[in-house]
This record gives structure tokens, C-alpha cells and sequence, in this order.
């Protein structure tokens, strides 16, 4: 017999065998892998039974549906002292509605001025979104005494308080772009840098669920005009 034909046929008979054994070894792991996942699987229920009847669980639970009920309580207490709306106030109601809150956002206003039409839009969309600030607006007209008091030349103005203090203010839309159409988010990214009001983790990320995106406001009134 040939030499070369016999080293062929068992060169070949080598490479069965070697085939052969790795097809065994790859069936024998796939066996072993679905084994693991059935253990795993058992095990999976049999702990999260247990879990049911952890005391340890159960105490998380129970502080869990506490600290949800304390917030509950929370903001229908500061819903109840005019949190969650954009209001509008008098001079005379002013002090009363600032030094009674830790945070307060207050837009002192001209009602023929387009700009202060803009800012009403965008605050009264944000105010039902973060209940731990107050949101309020004041006719900067009918109150000479904290326009004053306050130094306020131009509007809007929009003054922050904290603890009754006037902490900083928004002067315009100088810190908005410059722009008439800058949008309701790009206010409440302000707003969170500043610290007036504070981050809503349960808000959507689409710019949408402010609702309408933001239009102009109409008016006829000339963009330039408002100044104090």
C-alpha cells in the first residue's frame, strides 16, 4: 500500500475523530448550560419566597409607603397655602404670601407688555410641576412701594425669594437667550441652576409634556416697550 495513501486515510480518520469528539464536548455543554438555568430558575423562586416573608423586606416596604404618604401629605399642606398655581396677588397680600414660604418665585408684571405675557405663559406651565416653590405675579403698577422698595426698572422682573429674603432675580430675557421664543424648559433649567425650585424627577424628558410647544404671544404691543 502506498505510504502517502495510508498517512491520507489516517490523517483523515483523525480529523473525524477530533470533529466527532468536539461536537460531543459542545452537546454536553449545552446540556449542562440548560441544567444551570433550570437550577437557577428553582433557586430564583424558591428565594424570591422567602423574600416574601423577610422581615427585613417587609420593613422597607412599610418606610417606603410611609415616606410616600409623608410627601403625600406634604404637598396638599403647601397646595392648601397657595403652592401648585401661578396667582396673582395685591401690594397688600405681597409680604403676607413672601415671608410665609421658604422658596418663592414672584414675576412683578405690566399687563400691557408683551414680554411679561411670554413670562406669565412659561411660569404658569412650571408652577403645577414644582409644588415646593410658590409661584405668584404682581401688577408692578399697583404696587409702587415694593417696585420701589425692591429697585425695580425694568420689566419683567422676576424676583426670587428665600425665607422672605430676596435672594436673586431675573431682569428680562437677558439670562434667556435674549430671545422672545426661548422655551418653557429652557426657564426651568434656569430656574434649577439658580436653586429656586427643585429637580422633578417624575417629569417626562420630551419636550412635549410642557404641553403646547412654545408659541409668540401675540400682542400688539412693541417687544421694546417694556420698561418700567
Amino acid at each position: 500500500m502506498d505510504p502517502d495513501s495510508v498517512k491520507s486515510t489516517l490523517s483523515n480518520l483523525a480529523f473525524g475523530n477530533v470533529m466527532a469528539a468536539a461536537a460531543r464536548d459542545y452537546q454536553k455543554e449545552v446540556l449542562a448550560q440548560e441544567k444551570a438555568l433550570a437550577s437557577s430558575s428553582v433557586n430564583e423562586d424558591i428565594d424570591l419566597d422567602e423574600l416574601m416573608d423577610d422581615p427585613e423586606l417587609e420593613k422597607l416596604h412599610a418606610d417606603r409607603i410611609a415616606a410616600l404618604k409623608k410627601e403625600a401629605e406634604k404637598r396638599e399642606a403647601l397646595k392648601r397655602r397657595g403652592h401648585g398655581e401661578y396667582r396673582e396677588i395685591s401690594e397688600g397680600d405681597f409680604l403676607g404670601e413672601v415671608t410665609g414660604c421658604e422658596k418663592v418665585i414672584c414675576h412683578f408684571y405690566h399687563r400691557e407688555f408683551y414680554r411679561c405675557k411670554i413670562m406669565d405663559k412659561h411660569l404658569k406651565s412650571l408652577a403645577p410641576r414644582h409644588v415646593d416653590t410658590k409661584f405668584l405675579k404682581l401688577d408692578a403698577e399697583n404696587a409702587p412701594f415694593f417696585v420701589t422698595k425692591l429697585g425695580i426698572k425694568t420689566l419683567p422682573c422676576v424676583i426670587f425669594f428665600r425665607n422672605g429674603i430676596a435672594s436673586d432675580r431675573l431682569v428680562g430675557f437677558q439670562d434667556l437667550g435674549g430671545k422672545d421664543d426661548f422655551s418653557t424648559r429652557t426657564l426651568e433649567g434656569l430656574l434649577l441652576k439658580k436653586g429656586i425650585i427643585k429637580e422633578n424627577k417624575e417629569e417626562e424628558d420630551d419636550e412635549d409634556s410642557y404641553g403646547e410647544r412654545n408659541k409668540t404671544v401675540r400682542s400688539s404691543i412693541n417687544p421694546d416697550s417694556d420698561s418700567d
